[in-house]
């Protein structure tokens, strides 16, 4: 009996161990969600008196940097950035300083969300490393959020500035200088706290700083600025708004684009311009219109015997001359084309764009029919700024319309008429189409633009009102909508962006809060209070799902 019990014993312990021989799938236990702690810091963190020249950062678990170069705020900003290693997977940062540290100063090194564990990618958020070169930390603090003047959204990555105003202060320092306190909003908050600042007045600056240099790039970055200079304690919360600046008007030298068609590269606004083609002390004749999609204005002129031409550009008190020799070059030929392309929307005309200026037409070698075979009466408007035809005539809803053109109806600067041309477009029933009517309360001032957009941000339609506060927006395709009010201060119908030196706001952007939702055959009545804030919607992240892992047991 005890024989036979042994055996029993023996076979049930080889079930076993094979049956713990085999893989299985579990899921690791519970997921590690702990950020890295901070163990030791050699000098201790809020040190004062400081006077090292390497600090020490020693931590509970193996660590990585991500995205140091984008995350690291140094507040104030050091001359020499410091060396910080190992870039590779350590317990340990060290921090070996490289610049002359201002006395009597509290500095702060913020890590943002770069120090992660090197499992999980846990990050220890906003860590900072502070001290003080003299005998005390400076604790005032100051606090806001940041906006973009124009768009619904900021950008990530804004930097805010703080310039101390003192005896050597000037406007030119954010051009020049870096400031005495910096943070920055990271890739996911729109708000700001700069820390550990000390008592005084201060010049208050958001910037888009693209090339990361602490300095503003007039050209390139975006810029926002509080006109009354921050006196620090306060407990007031600031709020700056961002736009990029548009520059004075500046003309480039010139490109020969084809046998007698020039490009005048330029930036700024083209607007009240005059241009001036010569050879030699004569006027030569041309017509200036703009290159499509670009800061660009085409210089058209006829054939004529020349090497060399000059070409002068004025605006204000710009001006500016350019000599360039002719080549012989491929000439423009006439090409005639359909605007639009789909349906004709019943509230837009239908139009056709000119590869070459036109000059003369003939509308009673064009005509115009519908799905009937019924001639429809028009009339024509040129816009020879932008090379485009338009075609006035009573649109309706669930029609066909054909245009025939025959040969001779336009003709070009270089006196090229065209071939025979037919265009064809139709249009959808009313039903197909939505409206979208707003009544718009508690506007502080008019005029005010009113612009529609899709949910990408793109204008759809725009109406300008001097005095009513009910608009319609008709014949919209059904889709998802949002509002925006411009104050058009300067009463220039279109919205204008700041300038710092002149200290100039950019006009001021109301975003409705909600998307709006206009299907075919509705009328959408909707209320836009242009006293409530704009709160953007956040958008909260996915958890990532974990993989099964493999193990024995």
């Amino acid at each position: 009996m005890l024989k036979n019990n042994f055996k029993y014993s023996v076979l049930l312990l080889v079930i076993i161990m094979i049956s713990c021989a085999k893989r299985g799938s579990i899921t690791g236990g519970l997921k590690d969600t702990l950020a890295p702690v901070l163990k030791i810091s050699l000098p201790k963190n809020f040190s004062t008196g400081f006077k090292e020249k390497e600090i020490k950062l020693t931590f509970d678990e193996y660590i990585k940097l991500k995205d140091l170069n984008k995350q690291l705020i140094i507040s104030p900003p050091m001359k020499y950035e410091p060396l910080i290693s190992p870039t590779s997977v350590s317990k340990y940062i060290s921090i070996k300083i490289k610049d002359t540290l201002q006395p009597n100063t509290t500095y702060s090194i913020n890590f943002g969300q770069s120090i992660t564990d090197n499992n999980e990618g846990n990050a220890l958020n906003q860590f900072k490393y502070v001290f003080s070169t003299g005998t005390f930390i400076d604790s005032l603090t100051l606090s806001g959020s940041v906006k973009d003047a124009y768009n619904k959204e900021v950008e990530s990555f804004v930097s805010i500035m703080l310039y101390e105003v003192n005896d050597t202060f000037n406007d030119s320092v954010v051009y020049k200088e870096n400031p005495r306190y910096i943070t920055n909003t990271l890739d996911s908050m729109k708000t700001f706290k700069l820390e550990n600042l000390k008592a005084g007045k201060y010049l208050l600056v958001a910037m888009k700083d693209y090339n990361n240099n602490n300095k503003f790039n007039s050209n390139k970055d975006k810029i926002g600025f509080k006109k009354q200079f921050i006196t620090i304690p306060t407990d007031s919360v600031q709020e700056v708004k961002l736009f990029k600046e548009t520059p004075p008007f500046k003309a480039f030298r010139p490109i020969q684009a084809s046998e007698n068609r020039l490009l005048l590269p330029y930036e700024g606004k083209a607007k009240e311009y005059k241009i001036a083609l010569k050879k030699g002390d004569s006027i030569v004749p041309t017509i200036v219109t703009k290159f499509p999609k670009k800061d660009s204005l085409q210089v058209w002129f006829k054939p004529l015997k020349a090497d060399t031409l000059s070409l002068a550009v004025t605006q204000k008190n710009y001006l500016k001359d350019f000599r360039f020799k002719l080549k012989k070059q491929k000439k423009d030929s006439l090409n005639i084309s359909a605007t639009q392309n789909g349906d004709l929307n019943l509230k837009d005309h239908f139009s056709l764009q000119s590869a070459t200026p036109l000059v003369r037409f003939d509308n009673s070698k064009i005509k115009l029919i519908n799905k009937d075979s019924v001639t429809v009466a028009f009339t024509t408007k040129y816009d020879e700024f932008n090379q485009e035809l338009f075609f006035d005539f009573k649109v309706a809803p669930s029609e066909k319309y054909t245009f025939n053109v025959m040969p001779g109806a336009f003709t070009d600067l270089f006196e090229k008429s065209n071939d025979t041309l037919v265009f064809k477009t139709s249009t959808k029933s009313i039903e197909d189409y939505g409206t979208l009517k707003v009544s718009l309360q508690n506007v502080k001032h008019f005029p005010v633009i009113v612009e529609l957009t899709d949910d990408k941000g793109a204008m759809i339609a725009s109406q300008y009102s001097e005095e009513n506060s009910n608009l319609d927006f008709m014949y919209l395709d059904p889709g998802l909508f949002s509002l925006r009010l411009i104050y058009d201060d300067n009463k220039n119908k279109e919205w204008d962006s700041g300038n710092y030196l002149e200290k100039l706001q950019a006009e001021e952007v109301v975003y409705f809060s909600k998307i709006i939702d206009v299907r075919a055959n509705w009328d959408v009545e909707q209320v836009f209070d242009v006293s409530l804030p704009y709160i953007p919607e956040v958008k909260k992240k996915e958890p990532k799902k974990e993989k099964p892992k493999s193990i024995r047991y």
